[in-house]
């Protein structure tokens, strides 16, 4: 039996499929020789308190319908939130008058029928969570005492955050193509601020899953935060040199994130990649093997198709350090004369093979080097790979830590680091679309005092 609340959503899906089917009807008319057309809708609460107290409490509604329209090779695009006849006609309308506008592209175009997902598989991606205001405070909390009584170095709180929040997803065009699903998504989080003599620091630790079961417990985020924090304190520098370097799990997907954007069908046709010309070539060491699994069931980036309609797929993307594909849209596959890859709006669970059991393993299998565990900044050039960022961390001897290390700058060159990675631990970061464990790099620039 479906509550009343999973009743809604399939009816609001319905809905939408009907306004996306009469604006496509529409464009038709108009003289469209195809159209395709998108809403995706988010509602739900966020809550956020800071030392106990609530600061915040919001319910959000938001989405809208996005149509494009193909006269020829000409394209025009517009949206509106209203689903009503007269604004869908009004919307389709401004889209064929701006395509008079744009310049004749033989790549426009909706993706090509073949590709299609026609029967999507329901991926289990709902699970609503009839949550209150209340209950949501009452996490929040209950986070930060568990951060704030931890320790007494524990100062002060920078807040802890809660959200749930459920939506959907519809996509229509003029192959015959009309499909939607539902979707949900929950978290919290908490950050808190540590002090030691006169050195601060600040951690932060949070749960995300697209069913409540699947969140830790309010305590233990809390505790990790604090743990964290705590850690941190009492940072030292550490002098310029060339070192190994440990990427922590829920940072190394950064990593794999500039791989994205290099291998994209954007960067690509524009030839601002530093990887041009890189398919089927080694670009990591043969110890990197990454596969993608759209079909994930409750994936937090599991989708039956992409936001062009196309099927996704189970896909090697680097296997022995090798590139296996390109990741495409419909535009860029026909400026490069190749098929799209389902790879519209993003990519879909990337799973990377660890070569070792866990982040004590690879900081044994490195020795003496250097953990980084965050980021900052924006150093990051993926037409020639250049990579530079402040980064903080922990210095590493004989595989133990020694003691926590800031106000450093890690720095090289992403196709050296690629071809560089030594080790892949199994301390899976599971929390986003790429899931990876901690990695080593073989060597870095390290710029400290």
């Amino acid at each position: 039996m479906k509550s009343e609340q999973q009743s809604a959503i399939f009816t609001q899906i319905d809905e939408v499929k009907q306004a996306v089917s009469e604006a496509l009807s529409h464009a038709t008319k108009l003289g469209a020789t195809a159209a395709e057309a998108a809403m995706s809708s988010t509602s739900g609460l966020s809550v956020s308190t800071r030392m106990g107290e609530v600061e915040t409490i919001e319910f959000n509604q938001d989405g809208g319908l996005g149509i494009s329209v193909y006269v020829g090779n000409h394209k025009g695009s517009a949206s509106t939130a209203d689903l009503s006849p007269k604004a869908l006609r009004s919307v389709v309308e401004k889209a064929i008058d701006i395509a008079k506008f744009t310049s004749d592209d033989p790549c426009n175009g909706v993706a090509d029928k073949a590709l299609l997902e026609m029967s999507p598989p329901d991926l289990d991606l709902y699970h609503p969570w009839e949550v209150t205001p209340e209950q949501g405070v009452e996490l929040c909390i209950e986070a930060e005492k568990a951060a704030l009584e931890f320790d007494e170095r524990i100062v002060n709180s920078d807040g802890a955050s809660f959200s749930s929040h459920e939506g959907l997803r519809v996509y229509g065009n003029t192959h015959g193509f009309l499909a939607g699903f539902p979707r949900t998504r929950h978290s919290l989080s908490t950050m808190v601020i540590g002090q030691d003599g006169e050195q601060m620091q600040r951690d932060h630790a949070y749960t995300l899953s697209r069913e409540q079961s699947g969140l830790r417990s309010a305590q233990s985020v809390g505790l990790e935060a604090a743990e964290s924090t705590i850690a941190r304190l009492n940072s030292r520098k550490i002098t310029t040199m060339k070192t190994p370097v440990v990427f922590r799990a829920d940072i190394a997907n950064s990593l794999f994130g500039h791989l994205v954007s290099a291998i994209g069908g954007g960067a690509l046709y524009r030839k601002s990649s530093f990887l041009l010309d890189s398919l089927g070539k080694q670009i990591f060491s043969d110890k990197v093997n990454v596969s993608e699994r759209p079909h994930l069931l409750k994936g937090l980036a599991s989708s039956p198709f992409d936001s062009e309609g196309v099927k996704t797929l189970d896909r090697e993307i680097i296997h022995g350090g090798e590139l296996q594909t390109y990741l495409l849209a419909s535009y860029a596959a026909r400026k490069m004369g190749m098929t799209a890859t389902g790879h519209a709006g993003g990519i879909h669970n990337w799973l990377v093979q660890q070569t070792h059991d866990d982040l004590k393993a690879v900081l044994k299998e490195m020795g003496t080097g250097l953990l980084v565990t965050e980021l900052m900044g924006q150093g990051v050039n993926t037409v020639t790979g250049d990579y530079s960022r402040g980064a903080a961390g922990f210095w590493v001897e004989q595989g133990e830590i020694q003691y926590p290390v800031s106000e450093i700058t890690i720095a090289g060159n992403l196709k050296d680091m690629f071809m560089n990675v030594q080790a892949i631990g199994g301390d899976i970061e599971a929390r986003g679309s790429v899931q990876t464990g901690s990695i080593l790099i073989e060597s870095m620039q390290i710029a400290g005092e």
